[in-house]
């Protein structure tokens, strides 16, 4: 990911999740026009060349297989819907393969729409999937997986601490986890209060949060952000 700079203060990590989101939006066209090509093929499927299909799909299944095999497990969302884009490259070359040999040996024709639905069908629930996601890091979707009420309570255990108020969580692009608050003191010196920042950030460390931003208060302090 880019560092920032006088343009983009959080750097670009989120083109990266953009060029996912866009992704997904492709895939989602894309399974939608096969399954309209697919669908009436079932009543009035066509006999393909059998050898041919099987000869490609090895092929098709051998490039496409190794890169997504490079790609599985990437974390960000560009690299889910890289690795998308090449899963459907790889069940379509499968089910090229399946279908030619099922085709070969019995004359089915009506297996080849079967498969291409089949297909289109998976690719279209895990974009949606993907989709959602990254929709949910463009609202600013309190990221999955983080209990905001267990982050308030090991907050609220510092010592001093009487108060939290203005807590906003987010991910820039779907990994890079952004936390701020404003944490209400009482009572306390400078010394003190270096200390209740150093482990109100271990203890949002502990969550996960990569990147935290925390602002002491007194209780007789009016931000004028108490009721946002």
């Amino acid at each position: 990911m880019k560092g920032r700079d006088s343009h983009y203060s959080y750097g670009y990590g989120r083109y990266s999740m953009l060029g996912g989101w866009l992704t997904s939006v492709v895939l989602i066209i894309g399974a939608l026009f096969m399954l309209t090509v697919s669908v009436p093929k079932l009543w009035a499927p066509e006999l393909p060349h059998s050898l041919g299909m099987i000869g490609f799909a090895l092929f098709g299944l051998a490039m496409n297989g190794f890169a997504a095999w490079k790609l599985h497990g990437g974390k960000t969302l560009n690299e889910r819907g890289a690795y998308l884009h090449l899963l459907e490259d790889v069940l379509g070359w499968a089910a090229v393969l399946v279908g030619g040999i099922v085709i070969h040996f019995t004359g089915w024709a009506i297996v080849d729409p079967l498969l291409s639905i089949g297909i289109s069908a998976y690719i279209l629930i895990n974009a949606i999937g993907t989709l959602r996601k990254g929709t949910g890091i463009l609202m600013q979707e309190i990221p999955q997986g983080l209990d905001m009420q267990q982050v308030r309570t090991d907050l609220m255990a510092i010592p001093h601490v009487k108060d939290l108020h203005d807590q906003h969580t987010w991910t820039l692009d779907g990994s890079f986890i952004v936390h701020t608050v404003h944490v209400v003191v009482d009572g306390i010196d400078h010394r003190e209060a270096l200390g209740i920042k150093t482990q109100a950030r271990e203890a949002l460390k502990k969550h996960g949060i990569h990147h935290a931003t925390i602002e002491l208060e007194w209780a007789d302090e009016d931000c004028g952000l108490t009721h946002h």
